[in-house]
């Protein structure tokens, strides 16, 4: 039997919403919501505390993933929108740009309903822990650079593009693993593990982490772990993750929000010695063989391994640029394509500057692409699929 790609832990079904100002305007009207009222720490409970999140985030230009009281939350605020129904969680979109680029891969599920078997492409195998179908659908919302919403008292004006996450799937929190899966992972050549930002029982996960060691005693000794970060609704529960796993970690991968999360603080990620200080604090709270931060700007590794991946980092920087400007359903042909337009220079001349600081970091510049309608959901998560084509 061949070696495979076993990409987990779970997946997703997404609403899309199809950003449009004029409906969040006259939502905020009916909501009386006012500029000086925007957090983006409040419980999220209804359908105007979740507005009122989603604005602070825009007023500021990043990216989120929030937990919200209920899915029926998530429903009532996406009818109100066109939305688009797709796959989402980090695995099923790594297997999907996989599968763009002609790899089968098998996903590790906890959840399955018609949409999943509907979307989910032949050359991916379902392997899931799920009893019964459910449906809880996590809300996404992507929004360009310059996007303005009028308030009461002001404007809000996004000074970036980016995409945010709301949801409540109860699945996802309990994070059953599939008795089949150290079977996969005996023939696996990579294995991505990511997930467990959703879960809130903290006896729960580390009885989860003790069924993921030991489906990997079965792993051959060659075969990667990457381990893909995410905005943990616990964030005490990261830790516990990294203390139970690191040791088996050849990559960990996280991006700029993330990143500066851990640190407490913000990051000039085009200034060089700011981005050097921040890959040598990170490199102190989590130290693997090959640290991945990918940012729109740039990717950097650092660690002993990081030269390793570096054709890794390029396949991972092209394919995600790929995904920013087609969306859904590229091409190998496409991607490949993307290889031949410019390079973020500014990105560039941090690369080369952070290299020259840092003997054991390897990094690749982005894509400088103008694109009048970009796809900002998924990047990240196109950004390992890319990754791991290199060791499909």
């Amino acid at each position: 039997m061949g070696r495979q790609l076993v990409l987990g832990l779970g997946g997703t079904v997404d609403f899309e919403l199809r950003w449009d100002a004029l409906v969040f305007e006259k939502l905020a009207r009916e909501h009386g919501v006012r500029r000086d009222e925007l957090t983006a720490t409040a419980p999220i409970v209804d359908e105007r505390s979740l507005l009122v999140t989603i604005l602070a985030f825009v007023a500021v230009g990043t990216g989120a993933e929030r937990f919200v009281a209920s899915s029926e939350v998530v429903e009532q605020f996406a009818s109100h929108f066109s939305f688009d129904v797709t796959l989402g969680g980090t695995g099923v979109r790594a297997g999907l740009v996989l599968d763009s680029l002609g790899f089968p891969s098998v996903q590790h599920l906890v959840s399955v309903d018609d949409n999943v078997r509907r979307l989910l492409p032949a050359r991916i195998t379902i392997l899931s822990s799920a009893v019964n179908d459910t449906l809880d659908p996590h809300l996404i919302v992507q929004y360009p650079v310059g996007a303005k919403v009028r308030l009461l008292d002001g404007d809000v004006v996004s000074p970036a593009a980016n995409r945010l996450i709301f949801a409540n799937d109860p699945p996802n929190r309990e994070m059953a693993i599939a008795a089949s899966l150290p079977d996969a992972l005996a023939t696996a050549s990579a294995f991505l593990i990511s997930g467990f930002n959703t879960m809130q029982d903290h006896d729960l996960l580390e009885r989860r982490l003790d069924d993921i060691l030991l489906a990997m005693r079965r792993m051959p000794t060659d075969a990667l772990v990457y381990y893909e970060d995410a905005g943990f609704y616990t964030r005490d529960f990261a830790e516990t993750v990294r203390a139970r796993l690191l040791s088996y970690f050849d990559v960990y991968g996280m991006n700029e929000d993330e990143l500066q999360e851990y640190l407490g603080h913000a990051v000039d990620l085009l200034d060089a010695p700011d981005v050097v200080r921040a890959l040598r604090k990170i490199q102190e709270i989590i130290p693997v063989p090959a640290l991945v931060v990918h940012t729109r700007y740039w990717a950097i590794a650092v660690g002993a391994d990081a030269e390793r991946h570096r054709d890794a980092l390029e396949s991972a920087v092209r394919v995600a640029a790929t995904r920013y400007r087609l969306g859904d359903g590229f091409t190998a042909a496409q991607a490949e394509a993307t290889a031949d337009m410019d390079r973020h220079r500014s990105g560039a001349r941090l690369v080369s500057a952070v290299e020259a600081s840092m003997p054991d970091a390897a990094g690749v510049p982005a894509y400088a692409l103008d694109i009048a309608q970009p796809t900002t959901i998924g990047l990240g998560d196109s950004f390992v699929g890319g990754f791991l084509s290199a060791y499909a």
